[in-house]
C-alpha cells in the first residue's frame, strides 16, 4: 500500500503454513495488480485487481502479486515455481 508503482520484474509472495480462503483488497494501491493464489505451487486462482477498488479471494498457502500484465500466460491449474525469492523481515 501506499506505492505509486512497481518494477516490470517485481513480484510480492505472501506464504502461509495451510491452504485457506484467502482476501486481498486494493484500497490506498494506485495501480492495478495481477494476483494469483497457489496451492504447493498450482494456480488455484488468478485474478486482475483493479486500482483502489479490487478484491479478490481465494483458497491458497501463497499468493504473488505481480505487476498488472505480467501474469497474462498463466492459467488455473499451472504450476508456479518461485525462484530467487528473498524473505523479508
Amino acid at each position: 500500500m501506499f506505492r505509486r508503482s512497481v518494477l516490470d520484474d517485481y513480484a510480492l509472495v505472501f506464504r502461509f503454513d495451510a491452504p485457506t480462503t484467502r482476501s486481498l483488497h486494493m484500497v490506498f494501491v494506485p495501480f492495478s495488480i495481477d494476483a494469483l493464489w497457489l496451492i504447493e505451487g498450482e494456480v488455484t486462482r488468478k485474478r486482475r485487481l483493479r486500482a483502489w477498488t479490487g478484491l479478490g479471494w481465494g483458497t491458497a498457502d501463497a499468493i504473488v502479486e505481480l505487476p498488472a500484465g505480467a501474469a497474462d500466460g498463466v492459467e488455473e491449474g499451472d504450476v508456479v515455481r518461485l525462484e530467487g525469492a528473498r524473505e523479508s523481515g
